[in-house]
């Protein structure tokens, strides 16, 4: 699986690092403004600093409704030799707290759902300090370029609605597209961008945390996706769903929210089953939803509560008109979840019976 975490971290600083020491002579000046930017280059090495300090300070406060209300800068006279080691400090700063946060702790970020985890706050904190340093090399005429697995990581974790590198391009000059710092054959340059964190939806028991393409693949693949599964878990009808999402990544179509989301247990953080979607809705505004849970966490109401809180989010979003499901003929539990979620029963589809739920 494609990792996303405090390794990723120190391997982007020591990268990065190297290559902004190169530059933190004399030869340089670092008052100029980085390519493409309003800031000099050591306002960007601080804007960097900050974020660094600010991610870390997010998890480990715990943060819900704002930012925590800290201000980092440079010192004044600070050279670029020392703003580089202010970046190398606080980089490592945030890879700690990544590490060491526990399963399941989140901050306040407000793109694009208002929170986002330690595997995002890694994600966004990596992809600032190497745009960054690009911009920075940049005002010099010096070249730059991240290892390609790291770029390919911060694709699929971080901008799961771009597709991946195609066409001879490498997941860097796709990750500079996807930033709005270069062009690709037949992709219009982006103007305004934007990342993605996985989405959080809170139930009263459980919680559903969106599963990001690299998770998928590694479900689909047999393996966890990252999550702590109660026993008899993941399910065929969870693997199942993450290679959906898989094929629709690949294929350029994936549309972040619109995929699997693992469930997992308020109380002790473990995965018990997941549900999600088909696919995007259709032309007329319609998502087909699914799931299933371990056995050992059937009956007990988790499906019901997970189904209300996923349905009535999907139901705000720009474009739905509604929601449906269908369950085998027999299936009576699965129908019962879906009459206490709020979906009634409509017409039948050969031998499936058709649930349906609008705002």
């Amino acid at each position: 699986m494609l990792s996303m975490g405090g390794d990723e971290i120190d391997e982007a600083v020591a990268h990065a690092g190297r290559a902004l020491r190169a530059v933190a002579t004399a030869e340089y000046d670092w008052t100029v403004p980085a390519g493409g930017l309003e800031w000099s280059c050591l306002a960007t090495a601080e804007h960097v600093v900050s974020d660094f300090t600010a991610y870390a300070a997010q998890l480990t406060g715990r943060a819900k409704d704002a930012y925590v209300p800290i201000d980092i800068r440079l010192d004044e006279g600070t050279g670029p030799l020392e703003a580089v080691h202010a970046v190398e400090a606080s980089g490592g700063l945030l890879a700690a707290v990544v590490r060491t946060v526990p399963r399941g702790a989140r901050g306040y970020h407000p793109f694009p759902h208002g929170s986002a985890d330690a595997r995002g706050f890694a994600a966004m904190g990596i992809v600032e300090l190497l745009l960054h340093t690009y911009d920075v090399l940049r005002a010099f005429g010096v070249p730059y370029e991240p290892p390609a697995r790291l770029c390919e990581s911060l694709l699929a974790w971080q901008f799961p609605h771009v597709p991946p590198a195609r066409d001879g391009a490498s997941h860097w000059e796709t990750l500079l597209w996807a930033t709005g710092r270069g062009t690709l054959p037949g992709r219009a340059r982006l103007e305004r961008w934007r990342w993605h964190n996985q989405v959080h939806l809170p139930a009263e028991r459980v919680e559903l945390l969106e599963i990001a393409p690299p998770a998928a693949a590694d479900l689909a693949a047999g393996g966890t996706g990252g999550f702590d599964w109660i026993e008899g878990g993941p399910c065929d009808g969870t693997r199942v769903g993450a290679g959906h999402v898989v094929k629709a990544y690949e294929a350029g179509t994936h549309r972040p929210e619109w995929g699997s989301y693992a469930l997992v247990r308020r109380s002790d953080q473990r995965a018990i089953g997941a549900m999600g979607f088909h696919g995007a809705p259709d032309e007329e505004g319609w998502a087909e939803v699914g799931y299933d849970l371990v056995p050992a966490a059937r009956g007990e109401g988790y499906a019901t509560e997970a189904l209300r809180t996923l349905s009535a989010w999907a139901l705000t979003l720009p474009g739905v008109r509604g929601l449906r499901a269908v369950v085998n003929e027999g299936n009576t539990a699965s129908e019962a979840v879906l009459t206490r979620s709020g979906y009634t029963r409509t017409a039948n589809r050969d031998t499936l019976h058709t649930y349906e739920r609008t705002p």
